[in-house]
């Protein structure tokens, strides 16, 4: 029988008892699931690419770039030709901030192959760490818009880049977008990470201080889950208030996910 337990106190279910993955009832639970704990989990349901499109099409509209809907998260360069900007991934982050007028609604991952040691994706609510603001925070945040920028991103991983790299990184366009972010359903969220740039109109120190703040905030261990990866589980996360993070693992490790999006329909703002 299909049954739900929460992953952790502030995200997060695990569905058990799944043995058809597009049976209606289930169906049904997921997108509950995702709308209102922000992470969801199926573990040994060993999705192939197909079957993974058709399950993130029961959430919305699954998104192509360049006529691909599945995509190869691996360190290793001959499976996946970004390999080498995916050391911004190891740190704190949504997905598509840079990339999308309207961000991406969902994300959706399937471990083909684990890493021995680590590898593991750790997931922070930033609906919950809104929710726990005081007012004065709230009031504060309120009407700040935040710059967001890949270059941001790619500098906490290697914050020494050659002038080539930099300038490479800075001629990819940067997005602004408010700080706070409120759904069609009034929820809010922070919309922060890696790629959060600079406040703007905002003393740059002053900037740096409480985006790091935030995200600090956001991360702490109460609004947060980790996710040790077994080949054949699935994750889905509301990637407009969920932070993600990949925790280390060797860059020889076989380590690989199939990733696809589910396009969103509310912008930012």
């Amino acid at each position: 029988m299909l049954a739900t337990k929460a992953l952790s106190a502030s995200l997060g279910v695990e569905v058990t008892g799944v043995e058809d993955p597009f049976d209606d009832a289930l169906i049904h639970r997921c997108v509950e699931a995702l709308k209102w704990r922000g992470v969801l989990l199926i573990r040994g349901v060993h999705l192939d690419d197909e079957q993974q499109i058709a399950f993130c099409a029961k959430f919305g509209e699954v998104a192509s770039v360049r006529g691909k809907q599945v995509f190869t998260v691996s360190l290793d360069p001959t499976m996946n030709p970004s390999a080498e900007y995916l050391r911004g991934t190891f740190h704190w982050h949504l997905d598509g901030t840079t990339d999308d007028d309207v961000p991406i609604k969902a994300t959706a991952l399937t471990a083909r192959q684990v890493a021995m040691a680590g590898g593991g994706t750790e997931f922070a609510s930033t609906y919950a760490a809104y929710e726990n603001l005081s007012e004065h925070d709230r009031k504060r945040c309120a009407n700040l818009r935040v710059v967001h920028s890949f270059a941001a991103a790619q500098l906490k991983a290697k914050p020494d880049p050659s002038a080539k790299e930099l300038a490479g990184w800075r001629r990819l366009p940067e997005r602004e977008m408010s700080l706070v972010w409120r759904r069609r359903d009034g929820r809010r969220s922070l919309v922060i990470g890696a790629t959060a740039d600079r406040i703007v109109g905002m003393d740059p120190v002053e900037s740096r201080a409480l985006l790091d703040e935030l995200e600090e905030s956001c991360t702490q261990e109460r609004h947060r889950y980790t996710h040790d990866w077994q080949v054949g589980d699935l994750a889905v996360w509301d990637n407009t208030g969920i932070l993600h993070r990949a925790l280390p693992y060797d860059r020889s490790s076989e380590r690989t996910l199939h990733r696809s999006t589910i396009v969103g329909d509310e912008p930012f703002g």
